[in-house]
């Protein structure tokens, strides 16, 4: 969704709407070299519904959450021209000539026993947890250009180089983990990215991440620390005023410049009022002052997902029409986890989560994934 329009004060000037995404499609694929076979195939059900998706919302920028990275496998240009390129249940094609992905910390090995199970190699002693190196990777599928050389990953950035970091502790007050793993510890679990895309004569950042869920650990609460922490990055990244302690993979320090046009997009794995997450570990960022978190995606699907499955929903504060994710109604239930968080200088035109009702189009296509689709219309 793209608007170009004119206008003037001082001259004229080219007005740039458009619509941002983030979506966690869950792929769950649990070999190397499965999301290759089915994006080569042009057949999978759920990459067609997927598809189906992007074609309904049709955003210019979507971030992709959970799509393994294969370096052998160009999966940008597989799904555009087996998927993308063809109308998906009565919806016009889309195209995304540009795109990014690199390399994640999700199942490649520590060579370290991360998970104090007395033993190394498992899924649990991976930079970020992971059965083969790649899984639950990211990517990014544009219409607009990405501006040379300027994008930075930060997925080598240490967690104790964070200040403040929050060290997983035993009950009697011990480290987790010996200093020197803890000393080695990366803090993405998959990967920070800044991205550049060039928008008319604009540049904007997109922010992306998927940070560990703040769960399946232990009291330590190592994996929710480790939330918390990877969304506090962003938090440092964007303060005005700089971040010297930050170094991205290339050796360049240093945080966002002041006054830069961005969205934090991602699942956060984080919800500002129910859940797991340590600390309310998304507030912050939605308390920021340069950030602007007042558009509040909802939708009618959402609020009619709480009513009708109840359980553990009925006792949650947040508005069920801000949910985002359809989880166990027992345990976990439905939560805000996925966000685009734009910077206060942007323009918000509205904002909304792709989680049809029964009654309204697309209601067929949310169970893809047990996340939904959110998206962001900014103007530049």
């Amino acid at each position: 969704m793209v608007f170009l329009t004119a206008c003037s004060p001082g001259g004229p000037q080219e007005d740039v709407e458009l619509r941002v995404a983030t979506f966690n499609i869950a792929m769950g694929l649990e070999e190397a070299g499965q999301l290759g076979k089915a994006l080569a195939g042009g057949d999978d059900l759920r990459l067609q519904q997927v598809a189906g998706i992007l074609q309904q919302v049709r955003p210019a920028i979507v971030l992709l959450n959970e799509i393994d990275y294969d370096p052998g496998v160009d999966a940008a240009r597989l799904f555009n021209d087996n998927y993308l390129s063809k109308g998906q249940q009565g919806q016009p094609a889309i195209q995304y000539p540009y795109h990014y992905r690199a390399p994640v910390n999700t199942g490649l090995d520590s060579g370290l026993d991360l998970d104090a199970d007395g033993e190394t190699g498992g899924p649990g002693d991976a930079w970020g947890f992971g059965h083969f190196p790649g899984q639950y990777g990211m990517l990014v599928l544009s219409q607009f250009p990405l501006k040379p050389g300027a994008a930075r990953t930060f997925r080598d950035f240490r967690w104790s180089a964070l200040p403040g970091a929050r060290r997983p502790l035993n009950p009697d007050g011990t480290g987790f983990h010996i200093d020197g793993t803890w000393q080695q510890l990366k803090l993405s679990s998959k990967n920070h990215w800044d991205l550049v895309f060039e928008i008319g004569s604009e540049n904007l950042h997109l922010l992306a991440f998927h940070p560990t869920p703040p769960v399946f650990d232990g009291p330590e609460d190592r994996n929710g620390l480790r939330n918390h922490d990877e969304i506090r990055f962003w938090l440092e990244y964007t303060r005005p005023g700089g971040a010297d302690f930050i170094v991205d993979n290339e050796g360049t320090g240093g945080g966002l410049q002041a006054g830069a046009a961005f969205v934090i997009a991602g699942d956060f794995n984080a919800d500002p009022h129910d859940g797991d997450s340590t600390d309310q570990a998304i507030r912050p960022l939605l308390q920021a002052e340069w950030i602007d978190a007042g558009c509040i995606p909802t939708s009618k699907g959402g609020a009619e997902a709480s009513e009708r499955q109840g359980g553990i929903n009925r006792k949650h504060k947040g508005d069920p029409a801000a949910d985002t994710a359809d989880f166990n109604d027992e345990y976990t239930g439905n939560l805000r986890l996925d966000y685009l968080l734009p910077s206060s200088g942007l323009m918000v035109r509205g904002c909304g989560v792709f989680w049809p009702a029964r009654d309204e189009p697309g209601h067929e296509l949310t169970g893809v994934s047990d996340h939904r689709l959110v998206w962001l219309d900014i103007a530049l």
